[in-house]
């Protein structure tokens, strides 16, 4: 019964209504905010958004393609790999070109700039989208994955941009403004993934002939719109970073040496900061990889429906950044706030499996981006401090590296207790993780605060 009323909820035009409702608010309130964003960060910030429209088309679709596609599961060395375990797989894919790539895009950025970097990404999503379009198998599914998180590993050249054009005391604020712009693509994203479906059943050839995009749909419209990104940002992007001029006396550290820095002295600032994010990141991507599997058993949640959970979960998240993390931040430090979010952000999570309504699930699932919105900007804005400003897209890019491998073994183990353990298990396990990160953050406030000006 439970599940029948959630699903009639999630499809009620009552709700779809609400939900619209929310992304005008969502315009409304970063369009007030504006004003008071640099005009560099604005173009980036609007190049983040689109990009994460196109990104968050797919990924809600995901789970359901490789369903699709993997019918029961297949057969591998004499057992079967389940759907969930296969969708873990399918995005660690991601991940793996991400961590693979990411310090060398942040070394690239520190050389040659933020700018090429972030075109070249872009490029290759264009490309991974297409092949998403067009994959009438598994392995084509992956290869998508693949070139997209090849092109994705300039998350932290993205942040050393907003480093870069910010001061110290700021970052964290800015960090929430970028992040902001980003949750509203996740918001808006997947809304856009469900109305390119349905532009999929439309006949596109006028006469007699037909011409459907079918399940292709999302894939060709998030490329689309991915291109015209490309062409925006190639136009009104700016670079940020002077690397020849600025940093040409400056010591670099190698990527491999400031690898290896994290896991040998890993009681340096740096490396305990690295470390909170990277197991935080990890246990709530983790979940997030089994997540529209357990709400379809749980709440019988589809690809037409899945998008508006997406939409809440983002609509919190820009609310949370625009609204409450820069006034928090003054009140309380990057380094108080970043617990209190890894506190909020265990709730939510512990809260998922517990929910036996779709109101108790609603409160479950806001306390998720409220944790994400005041945890991973505090400990971002707190890493850029405690690093050279020579090095600081190399470090931006080793954090998403450790932040990879932690979101490559999650997905598969969380799938694989998901098959076997029982769809709650990988939420109970995550909760556990994040809390766990509490331990690293202590005194961490006093030694990245802002070194007064000479």
């Amino acid at each position: 019964m439970l599940q029948i009323d959630t699903t009639h909820s999630f499809e009620s035009p009552v709700v779809r209504v609400v939900l619209g409702a929310v992304a005008v608010a969502l315009v409304w309130v970063l369009g007030r905010e504006v004003r008071k964003i640099p005009a560099k960060l604005l173009v980036l910030m609007a190049t983040a958004f689109v990009d994460m429209v196109g990104l968050l088309m797919i990924v809600p679709l995901m789970p359901f393609y490789v369903k699709r596609l993997g019918g029961d599961g297949v057969p591998f060395l004499g057992t079967t790999l389940g759907i969930a375990l296969l969708t873990g797989i399918v995005g660690s894919a991601f991940t793996v070109a991400q961590l693979l790539s990411s310090p060398l895009w942040g070394r690239f950025s520190d050389k040659f700039g933020r700018r090429p970097a972030l075109l070249i990404a872009l490029g290759a999503s264009v490309l991974a989208y297409l092949v998403f379009a067009f994959s009438d198998s598994l392995l084509l599914l992956l290869l998508s994955r693949i070139v997209q998180g090849a092109g994705g590993g300039t998350v932290g050249v993205i942040q050393a941009y907003v480093a870069d054009t910010t001061a110290p005391e700021q970052r964290a604020r800015a960090l929430g403004w970028l992040s902001a712009a980003t949750n509203l693509g996740v918001a808006l994203g997947p809304v856009v993934g469900t109305f390119a479906l349905a532009l999929g059943d439309v006949d596109l050839m006028p006469g007699e002939a037909t011409l459907k995009m079918g399940s292709a749909a999302p894939g060709i419209v998030a490329a689309a719109i991915c291109l015209l990104n490309m062409v925006f940002a190639a136009r009104y992007l700016r670079e940020s970073n002077e690397p020849a001029a600025a940093h040409a006396t400056a010591k670099r550290t190698p990527p491999r040496q400031a690898v290896w820095q994290v896991i040998s002295r890993s009681s340096e600032p740096s490396s305990r900061l690295i470390w909170i994010y990277a197991i935080a990141i990890g246990a709530f991507q983790g979940t997030s990889a089994v997540l529209a599997l357990f709400l379809n058993q749980r709440f019988e949640v589809n690809e037409r429906t899945i998008g508006y959970f997406y939409m809440y979960i983002g609509a919190i998240s820009v609310f949370a950044r625009v609204l409450l993390l820069g006034r928090l931040v003054d009140r309380l430090g990057e380094a108080v706030l970043s617990r209190i979010g890894i506190v909020t952000l265990a709730t939510g999570v512990l809260g998922m499996p517990l929910a036996g309504s779709l109101g108790t699930l609603a409160i479950a699932v806001a306390m998720i981006p409220l944790g994400t919105a005041f945890t991973f900007p505090c400990v971002t804005g707190l890493l850029s401090r405690v690093v050279s400003a020579a090095d600081r897209g190399l470090y931006m890019g080793v954090q998403q590296t450790f932040g990879g491998i932690a979101r490559i073994a999650a997905p598969l183990f969380y799938g694989w207790s998901f098959d076997h353990l029982g769809i709650t298990v990988p939420f109970y396990f995550s909760a556990g993780f994040v809390l766990a990160t509490l331990l690293l953050g202590f005194g961490l406030g006093r030694v990245a605060r802002p070194r007064p000006a000479a």
